[in-house]
């Protein structure tokens, strides 16, 4: 069977700089089909000197211009990859072991985002490996043209997990950096329902942002990346609180007008697509048979499920995470991993000492379903 074809899909403006390098870790895709936004540089003729079909369309926003890359594609599958992004020969190979014999039931796939900030690699202050949908059957997604930001696919089955990275050059500079972090503010906060408020005010602007600062350097180990690590949590937490300023700025004339998609609390959230998902928690022997036979149960119903336990999953028919011990903060870190996957709706846990653990767990990381119906966990 010949391997099925692929087009690698990018959206460009004024990308002279880093735009060849991109195109040549896509020289093993069948077509590369480049979306310029209006570039008064060398962008194009850098595209169509590596023989990339190139689309001209003033820019309609990040998820329109996205749609329209897919819909130039002619190819079986699709590769989302930006300007400042690299396929490392890593994932190239695992992308190409994909398409050579793709599983009927796989439309979907995701790898981790590497990212350069400041000339170096960031790790656990990244979030890294934070996964990414980029690769997927041509059809079978798009993108919600109502989000000014954060147009990423929602994922509506569990995708296949890819080796290697996608290599990302997150900011050259500091300027670059900081202008980067304005421009996100500037499109989040229009996902921003005007409150009155003023505690809604205060979450976002000081208390949000602090809580998240102290967990990624602390929780998530951002403290290992150095000084890169630090500078980067905290231009994260200042652009969420930058966020909720400009919302609180103009929310007198956002008022007035209907904002699509717009939550006063969930702006950096993902949504729920697709069938239910579950996951259980599980310490000891005895525990995990029981979370398997349950999970399983789930499984055939409908449910997408996954168990975290402290015994290799490799015999198992369900996705499993291992970690050396149920403990709060390995169990943190288990949780938001999964959630890169796809969003959690329900956690279970199995045996005391897991309910126990579970407990001191943020509610966040352990949302709850009271009784779990076939009709939902089909989605």
């Amino acid at each position: 069977m010949a391997p099925q074809r692929i087009s690698a899909c990018l959206i460009v403006q004024n990308e002279q700089a880093r735009l060849a390098a991109a195109l040549e870790s896509l020289a093993f895709c069948d077509e590369i089909i480049v979306i310029d936004g209006g570039s008064h540089d060398r962008t194009i003729e850098i595209a169509r000197a590596a023989n990339a079909t190139v689309i001209e369309n003033p820019w309609p926003g990040f998820a329109a211009q996205r749609n329209l890359a897919l819909d130039a594609a002619t190819t079986e599958w699709v590769l989302e990859v930006d300007a400042d992004e690299r396929i490392s020969p890593t994932l190239r190979a695992s992308i190409e072991t994909l398409l050579a014999d793709p599983p009927a039931s796989i439309n979907v796939a995701i790898f981790a985002l590497r990212n350069r900030f400041l000339g170096g690699l960031l790790g656990p202050s990244a979030k890294y490996p934070a996964y990414r949908a980029r690769l997927f059957r041509r059809g079978s997604y798009r993108h919600d043209e109502s989000r000014a930001v954060h147009e990423g696919i929602e994922l509506r089955e569990r995708p296949a997990v890819l080796d290697g990275d996608l290599e990302h050059e997150l900011a050259g500079s500091l300027r670059e950096a900081l202008t980067d972090a304005w421009r996100y503010a500037q499109l989040d906060s229009l996902h921003i329902t005007p409150t009155a408020s003023a505690a809604s005010y205060a979450k976002g602007i000081v208390l949000r942002p602090a809580a998240k600062f102290a967990y990624r350097i602390v929780i998530d180990g951002g403290w290992r990346d150095g000084w890169r690590g630090a500078l980067k949590i905290s231009l994260d937490a200042g652009t969420d609180a930058l966020v909720w300023i400009l919302a609180f700025a103009h929310r007198d004339a956002a008022a007035q007008e209907p904002r699509a998609n717009a939550s006063a609390s969930e702006h950096f959230g993902r949504r729920r697509v697709g069938p239910l998902k579950v996951v259980g928690v599980a310490a000891g022997a005895r525990a995990r048979r029981a979370a398997i036979e349950r999970l399983g149960e789930l499984q055939r119903r409908g449910a997408d499920v996954a168990l975290i336990s402290e015994a290799p999953g490799a015999d198992l028919q369900i996705p499993s995470q291992t970690v050396a011990r149920v403990a709060p903060i390995a169990l943190i870190r288990a949780l938001e991993a999964e959630m890169h996957v796809r969003p959690i709706d329900t956690v279970i846990a199995f045996g005391r000492r897991a309910e126990l653990v579970l407990r001191l767990v943020p509610a966040s990381f352990r949302p709850q379903i009271a009784d779990l119906d076939a009709e939902e966990m089909r989605g």
